[in-house]
């Protein structure tokens, strides 16, 4: 199987032989662990209501 590298295109095989995957290189795999580390990068999550929180307790 061949994907995407999600920061820069280039495709790389899913094998042992690439030990970034899914990146191509450790450059790109740094690029998006700088990202998530900016918070440009997040996981979309809802808040929780008030009252939800509070039925909690």
């Amino acid at each position: 199987m061949v994907v995407a590298c999600p920061i820069c295109g280039k495709s790389v095989p899913w094998s042992e032989q690439s030990p970034f995957r899914p990146f191509c290189s450790k450059r790109c795999q740094l690029i998006d662990l700088g990202e998530w580390a900016s918070g440009d990068r997040a996981i979309p999550a809802e808040e929780e209501s008030p009252s939800e929180s509070d039925d909690l307790d």
